[in-house]
């Protein structure tokens, strides 16, 4: 082998670890979950005591937008399961069009108190699904950002 091959192998060698670094780096960052906001227009954003106040007092209709598999392992008692499927970024501005929600499994009444939650703050299905009760009229959307993760971390009451 010629000292240029030798020499060449060992670049190609480097240029491949340096991708395949770089590859893995592009992959982490991938999973890196931007946290939602921490505000809600039109609808209020509350903590998980919050949260617990209302399901206490049975007055808020709680919906779970995590998959039925998620929901399946825990939720807040008597909270409804109606996933949110997201097709959309993971931005405020979020393109609504992309993603599915069911609107029709909310109840009714435009007044009816509505607590949303998914996994935590970076459990953007919640606050979507919050932003579409919104602008389909609900008066009292809350948005319970800290999501199961907090609720468990309280260690309050989960139905399985």
């Amino acid at each position: 082998m010629s000292l240029l091959a030798k020499s060449s192998g060992i670049v190609f060698t480097k240029c491949a670890l340096g991708l395949t670094a770089l590859t893995l780096a592009g992959a982490v960052l991938a999973q890196v979950q931007l946290p939602t906001p921490t505000k809600l227009d039109g609808g209020k954003v509350i903590s998980v005591e919050q949260g617990r106040a209302l399901a206490d007092k049975k007055t808020a209709f709680f919906i779970d937008t995590r998959s039925p598999v998620n929901f399946g392992k825990g939720h807040v008692p008597g909270a409804n399961a109606i996933p949110y499927k997201s097709g959309s970024e993971d931005a405020e501005g979020f393109d609504a069009s992309k993603d599915k929600f069911d609107l029709s499994k909310l109840p009714a009444a435009k007044e009816q108190a509505l607590v949303f939650y998914s996994d935590g703050p970076t459990g953007w299905k919640s606050y979507k699904a919050a932003v579409w009760a919104v602008k389909a009229g609900y008066k009292d959307v809350n948005y319970m950002r800290d999501g199961w993760s907090e609720w468990l971390a309280k260690k309050l009451p989960a139905e399985n």
